[in-house]
């Protein structure tokens, strides 16, 4: 994101909403998927609590698959068409040691996407509202 810590872990711009909230156990090549009904009960009255919300980043394929139309594409094919997700959302992979594979294959995403996603984080936070304390 190329943000200090200090504004990354600003609560007045920044919010971190998972699918799930609780760990939903290991499965054969990593965790579960998060629970199905868990995004459906909270993630509205969340975000009526963010009503200042300037850009989703929707981390993963589950996040990506709830809050865009693309169940019937690739995690790659929605990152890649991550233009038309904004200005509300923009799709990333899962910064997850697992995902290394996909990166190498995918060379695209960092000198690409990466420097795109840091231009909106920059643009959402000079934007002027701020959430209370």
């Amino acid at each position: 994101m190329q943000i200090d810590r200090e504004q990354f872990y600003d609560e007045r711009h920044i919010a971190i909403i998972p699918m799930g909230f609780c760990y939903p156990g290991k499965g054969k090549s990593g965790d579960l998927p998060p629970r199905p009904e868990c995004a459906p009960q909270w993630h509205a009255q969340l975000l009526a609590e963010l009503p200042a919300l300037r850009l989703t980043v929707l981390i993963g394929q589950y996040a990506q698959h709830y809050y865009l139309d693309s169940r019937r594409r690739t995690l790659t094919e929605t990152v890649q068409n991550w233009q038309a997700c904004l200005p509300a959302h923009f799709p990333l992979p899962h910064p997850s040691p697992r995902n290394i594979r996909w990166l190498k294959n995918n060379p695209w995403f960092e000198a690409e996407v990466l420097p795109a996603f840091r231009k909106q984080i920059t643009h959402a936070l000079n934007q002027t509202a701020t959430y209370p304390q």
